[in-house]
């Protein structure tokens, strides 16, 4: 699982749009059904966790992490792997 964590200044609803994007972009690559199946993301507060241990979350992962970098700056988030055990409900 990968966490990202945005900063203060950083527009929630401009993430979501953009996880969103992301999850359309592994769409194209992997097909309806592989979202269906195989994509687990969730954006609660200022973190996003995106389930990265297969393809489809792996292809999310990388192209919501070029996008955010592109549309709100390299400093604008972290992207840590937390331990087991660390969930999205934990504080940040």
């Amino acid at each position: 699982m990968l966490k990202f964590h945005f900063a203060e200044h950083v527009d929630m609803a401009g993430v979501e749009d953009t996880l969103f994007l992301a999850a359309l972009a592994a769409e194209s690559i992997h097909g309806r059904t592989g979202i269906r199946l195989d994509a687990c993301f969730q954006l609660k507060g200022r973190v996003c966790a995106i389930e990265d241990d297969k393809a489809v979350g792996r292809t999310i992962a990388q192209v919501f992490t070029g996008f955010l970098a592109r549309e709100f700056g390299e400093d604008a988030f972290t992207v840590v792997r937390p331990t087991a055990g660390n969930l999205i409900s934990e504080a940040a």
